[in-house]
């Protein structure tokens, strides 16, 4: 009987804990639409005109910002995680600081636009105008460095440091093993 009556104390104890949270969301919901907004009418929300405005700190999760006129908007500090801003014109654009993971950049014009200390692991710039474009510290895929160096000129090669790219690749030798002597 006393093995039965310890379990039991815990378990009403748990419940006492948890009944406030399951009340609490069995009649307001948490709508993860809130946060993340991924459905085309909170986009539709935003002004359509969005060119010039200060939109630092913002958060762009699942955003399709597709065509979008951001032309010389402050974005610096914002965050984008598996956002689309294919087509948009940003430029002129602050991207200064900006995380953007898994980000669509395909075919946007950047012309002129700072993406200087940017994260941009996972994101895509296929056909992306870049002329003038800064990605001084930028983080980027190697694979997009490489995509974005064939066709980057002037300040912007600079920016990604196209002209090291190579420098610091050693091929492997059949003859010998610089890294580890003796091991053909």
């Amino acid at each position: 009987m006393v093995s039965l009556i310890s379990p039991l104390k815990r378990f009403l104890s748990r419940l006492l804990i948890l009944l406030p949270i399951i009340i609490g969301l069995t009649f307001s919901p948490f709508a993860a639409d809130a946060l993340y907004p991924s459905d085309p009418s909170s986009v539709d929300a935003l002004d359509t005109s969005l060119s010039g405005q200060n939109l630092q700190n913002t958060e762009y999760v699942k955003y399709d910002l597709s065509g979008r006129d951001l032309s010389g908007a402050d974005l610096s500090g914002s965050y984008f995680s598996v956002s689309n801003l294919e087509n948009a014109n940003l430029s002129g654009a602050n991207f200064k600081n900006v995380i953007a993971y898994s980000t669509r950049f395909d075919n946007a014009d950047l012309t002129n636009s700072n993406f200087s200390g940017a994260e941009l692991l996972k994101s895509n710039f296929n056909g992306a105008v870049i002329d003038g474009t800064d990605f001084t510290d930028a983080v980027l895929d190697l694979s997009q460095v490489k995509a974005l160096c064939k066709r980057a000129s002037g300040q912007t090669a600079e920016s990604l440091q196209c002209g090291g790219l190579n420098q610091n690749y050693v091929p492997a030798s059949e003859e010998q093993n610089k890294f580890n002597p003796g091991i053909s």
